[in-house]
C-alpha cells in the first residue's frame, strides 16, 4: 500500500516544504496576473498583490525578489497554438483567428497574453516580451505558410484585433460574435498570407 504522506492533525494531507512553497509562488503568480491584468504594470502594486494573494508583502519579495522578476515571472506565455501544419492553407487564417479569441475571451484572469497585451502599451519590457513571444511562436508554427515579413504582418493584425476589441474596446468590434469576428476578419488575415 503507497504511503499517503504526512498528514495534519485533522487527517488531510499535510503539505511539505517544497509542496507549500509551489503552491505559495503559484498563488502569488495568480495574483499577480490578475492585477497586472486589471491594472497594467505601473499600477500595479507590491503590497495589492500580496493583498489579494493572502500573503504578507514580504514573502511576495522573499519568493520573486522585486515587482520587475514577479512582472517576468508572470509573461512566461505559451500561446498554445494548434499544430499549423496539419491546417488547410484555405483554412489557416480561420484557425488563428478562432484560436486567438478563444485565448483572450477566455479567463482574463488567467491569461497572461492580456496581461501582457495591456502592459505593453506603456511597459517597455512588457512590449519586448510580448514581441519576443510572437516572433518565437508564432512565425515558426507558419512554417512555410508565411516568409518572416508576412508573419510580422499576421502577428500586428492579431495583436491589432486584441487591442481594439479587449483593451479599448471599440464599440463596432465589441458588439461582434467570436463567429463573426471569424467570418469577417480572417479574409483580411488570409490577405496577408496569401
Amino acid at each position: 500500500m503507497d504511503d499517503p504522506g504526512p498528514r495534519s492533525c485533522g487527517g488531510e494531507p499535510r503539505l511539505t516544504g517544497a509542496r507549500s512553497a509551489d503552491r505559495t509562488r503559484a498563488t502569488i503568480l495568480r495574483a499577480a496576473r490578475a492585477r497586472f491584468a486589471r491594472h497594467g504594470y505601473e499600477r500595479t502594486t507590491i503590497r495589492a498583490i500580496a493583498a489579494d494573494a493572502a500573503i504578507d508583502a514580504s514573502m511576495v519579495m522573499r519568493y520573486f525578489g522585486s515587482k520587475d522578476q514577479l512582472f517576468d515571472a508572470a509573461l512566461t506565455i505559451d500561446l498554445r497554438l494548434p499544430d499549423l501544419t496539419a491546417v488547410d492553407r484555405d483554412d489557416l487564417a480561420r484557425v488563428l483567428v478562432r484560436h486567438f479569441l478563444d485565448r483572450w475571451e477566455g479567463d482574463p484572469a488567467d491569461d497572461a497574453l492580456l496581461l501582457l497585451l495591456r502592459s505593453a502599451v506603456t511597459h517597455e519590457r512588457a512590449a519586448e516580451r510580448l514581441r519576443e513571444i510572437f516572433a518565437a511562436q508564432v512565425a515558426p508554427a507558419l512554417g512555410d505558410a508565411a516568409d518572416p515579413r508576412r508573419a510580422a504582418l499576421v502577428c500586428a493584425q492579431l495583436l491589432g484585433l486584441a487591442l481594439t476589441r479587449h483593451l479599448l474596446r471599440a464599440p463596432g468590434v465589441t458588439a461582434l460574435t467570436p463567429d463573426e469576428v471569424v467570418e469577417l476578419y480572417a479574409p483580411a488575415l488570409a490577405a496577408v498570407l496569401a
